[in-house]
C-alpha cells in the first residue's frame, strides 16, 4: 500500500459518519481535559498522543471498504479488516512519534529557546514516525 492523498474519499463520506467522528472526537477530547484537571498535565498529556477521532475513523474505514466491495458484488469483510488494520497501524506509529515530540518538549522547553525546542521536537516526531513506518513495512 502506497502512502498518498486522495480527496475522492470525501465524496463517499456520509453526514452521519461526520457526526459520529465529531461526537466521539469531542468526547475523547473532553475526557482528556477531565483527566488533565484531575491528575495534572503530565498524566493528561499522555492521552493527547491518542488520536481523538481514531475509534470512529477505524470503524468507518472498514465500513467504506466493505460497502465498496459489496457494490461490486464481492465480499469485502477481509478488505475492510485490512484497511482498518493499516489505519490502526498508522495511528500507532504516529502516536510513537508524538510521544517523542512530547518527551523532547518536556525535557527542554524550560531551558532552550521555545522555537528551537519546537523545531527539534517536530523533527524528532517526523523522524521516529518515518523510521518506524519504514521498519514496519520491511517486516
Amino acid at each position: 500500500m502506497m502512502v498518498g492523498i486522495s480527496v475522492s474519499g470525501l465524496k463517499a463520506t456520509r453526514l452521519h459518519e461526520l457526526v459520529v467522528r465529531f461526537v466521539l472526537g469531542g468526547a475523547i477530547t473532553a475526557m482528556t481535559g477531565l483527566t488533565t484537571m484531575r491528575w495534572g498535565p503530565v498524566i493528561g498529556g499522555l492521552f493527547l498522543a491518542f488520536p481523538a477521532i481514531f475509534p470512529a475513523s477505524v470503524t468507518l474505514v472498514e465500513a467504506h471498504a466493505v460497502r465498496q466491495k459489496k457494490e461490486l458484488g464481492l465480499h469485502g469483510e477481509q478488505r475492510g479488516r485490512d484497511e482498518s488494520g493499516a489505519d490502526a497501524a498508522g495511528a500507532a506509529i504516529g502516536s510513537l512519534g508524538l510521544m517523542i515530540f512530547g518527551l523532547i518538549m518536556y525535557e527542554y522547553v524550560d531551558t532552550v529557546n521555545y522555537w528551537i525546542v519546537l523545531s527539534l521536537a517536530t523533527v524528532g516526531w517526523l523522524t521516529v514516525s518515518i523510521v518506524v513506518w519504514w521498519i514496519w513495512k520491511r517486516m
